[in-house]
């Protein structure tokens, strides 16, 4: 298996795993490409072709507790932190636009569960449908957004095994 593969299979769901753990999406961008470029480093080390998924999460359970343990040791003195501006808030190429174009049944899982961190089963509650209506919405929006991503921001892995892709696409401003 190629690392472009596993980019293809997996990216949109590590990107949201780690989005959840780290509620942050400019880190989630850095620790998924940092991921990726371990998988690329290490993709020769693998034994067992049948256990990809669970070699590629463990790389990226281990990139999501170095981003923390970093996190732990950086003093942010918080007179020193500066406010978000729309500008610098840009930056983050797409992601609101895609999040704000889903359908609203899609939208409202989305955001409770990812940005809200609140559990599937709570969103099942607070919107008065089931647990397994909101993993299936939670998964076509997904699919849209992986799509999105994609076709828009066309991320990809480049021949240093970086993941790359526009930060600020021309078609989403």
């Amino acid at each position: 298996m190629e690392t472009a593969d596993i980019w293809k299979q997996f990216n949109g769901e590590i990107y949201f795993f780690i989005l959840k753990k780290v509620k942050d999406a400019d880190a989630s961008m850095d620790i998924l490409q940092n991921s990726f470029l371990k998988i690329h480093q290490n993709l020769k080390t693998i034994k067992d072709p049948g256990k990809v998924k669970a070699w590629v999460f463990q790389i990226v359970r281990n990139e999501i507790a170095n981003y923390f343990n970093s996190k732990s040791k950086t003093p942010y003195p918080n007179d020193k932190l500066l406010p978000v501006s729309q500008e610098n808030y840009e930056d983050f190429c797409c992601f609101d636009q895609f999040i704000d174009n889903l359908p609203d049944t899609y939208q409202e899982v989305i955001k409770l569960v990812y940005l809200k961190g609140k559990t599937q089963t709570e969103v099942a509650e607070i919107a008065g449908i089931s647990l397994a209506n909101v993993k299936a919405r939670i998964r076509r929006a997904k699919l849209i957004l992986i799509h999105n991503f994609n076709d828009c921001c066309r991320f990809s892995i480049n021949k240093e095994g970086k993941l790359v892709g526009e930060s600020n696409c021309p078609k989403c401003h």
